[in-house]
């Protein structure tokens, strides 16, 4: 069997390497482009994405990538944002003023309330029975933001708790979003993401 092509979308704002090297690991074919023909030709598309919101929206723009992105998850390509790369995915941002997202899932990003940095390994809860989220349910993920992600509940898929709970995992049909790391939460993040990539591709 020909192993499946994730596409991780490179607009110069993302932990690259260490999200291409957990996929190979996985046994996938790996492109890391900016190219429409390259990103449209892969079975699923990974955007990664660390820093600030309106330096990454810039540079999404400046490479050209807004539009075909929405173009491509609107005729159902499965996209999966990683961290910052999950924040894209909302309407806008709060971050440093109000910054247009690519409105895939209906949403705003903002600061989280009950702590100025979420730095390191919590639990995620899921909430809905989502195949792609419930095997990993109670388990542990590396986290590293000072924003989230605040969704209707209709698109909420997991939370976790610092003094409240906040959303790590939204879903709108074949678009995905993580707030935390997978791919640098060892085992969990590895069984997550290849469940994601079987399960979104799935003919």
């Amino acid at each position: 069997m020909i192993p499946k092509t994730v596409g991780i979308v490179d607009y110069g704002v993302g932990n690259h390497t260490s999200v291409l090297r957990t996929f190979h690991e996985l046994g996938y074919r790996c492109r890391v482009s900016s190219q429409f023909e390259i990103l449209a030709a892969s079975d699923v598309l990974v955007l990664p994405g660390v820093g600030a919101y309106p330096a990454a929206m810039s540079a999404l723009h400046e490479r050209e990538l807004t539009e075909p992105l929405q173009n491509l998850a609107r005729q159902g390509k499965p996209i999966i944002g990683l961290c910052l790369g999950m924040q894209l995915l909302a309407d806008e941002s709060l971050e440093h003023g109000v910054t247009a997202g690519l409105g895939l899932i209906p949403g705003v990003v903002v600061p989280l309330e009950s702590a100025r940095w979420h730095i390191g390994w919590n639990t995620i809860e899921v909430v809905k029975n989502d195949e792609l989220f419930q095997p990993n349910d109670g388990e542990a993920f590396y986290f590293n933001h000072s924003h989230v992600f605040s969704a209707p509940e209709e698109y909420q898929v997991a939370v976790s708790r610092l003094d409240q709970p906040f959303t790590v995992g939204v879903r709108r049909g074949n678009v995905v979003g993580l707030q935390f790391h997978p791919e640098k939460s060892q085992t969990a993040g590895r069984t997550m993401l290849r469940n994601m990539v079987e399960r979104l591709t799935r003919a």
